[in-house]
């Protein structure tokens, strides 16, 4: 019910964007090229200042995390020295909990399972997949995923939000 309503507020704000003004100019390279680049800008800098305030709400995290070239922020809470790291083609099994920034939850993996992860062969979060290739089995790790990386501007249609800024804890078991 509430993606019902969801949708239909999304669909009302576009229909109020649109003009019944005639002489209004109507060219699409002026809203790709202007619009779209400021609105991308500023739901970044939200993003940013909302990761900081995250991470300065929690110093014991903020210490540790790595920031990717991507955006992705990661801390390997859990190390492993010996190993090898992830490859492309490998899979993962690992055990996941995402929720969001503010601690709602999202997903979790099932106790007594593991999720089988081809290591970018998968439909999942681009930023998983980045840290798979960072970590070594028997590590866990922390992410922070901006909406780039996880499920963008819809979200996931379920239990993530649209621009939804995920925390997720990934325990890689084992590689094959």
């Amino acid at each position: 019910m509430i993606k019902l309503f969801f949708f239909l507020g999304f669909v009302l704000i576009l229909a109020s964007c649109t003009s019944t003004d005639k002489t209004q100019k109507t060219d699409s390279k002026e809203w790709s090229n202007g619009h779209s680049v400021s609105y991308h800008k500023e739901v970044n800098e939200r993003e940013q200042l909302s990761i900081s305030l995250y991470l300065e709400q929690h110093p014991e995290l903020k210490k540790l995390i790595k920031t990717s070239d991507t955006g992705l922020r990661y801390a390997i809470i859990k190390s492993n020295e010996k190993g090898d790291y992830g490859k492309p083609g490998q899979t993962a099994s690992l055990i996941l909990n995402v929720s969001l920034l503010d601690g709602t939850p999202c997903y979790q993996t099932e106790e007594a399972y593991y999720d089988e992860c081809p290591i970018d062969r998968n439909d999942r979060e681009s930023g998983l997949n980045e840290v798979l290739k960072l970590m070594r089995a028997g590590e866990t790790a922390k992410l922070i995923l901006p909406n780039h990386l996880a499920h963008g501007m819809i979200g996931d249609l379920e239990n993530i939000p649209p621009l939804a800024i995920l925390l997720v804890t990934v325990e890689l078991k084992e590689l094959r």
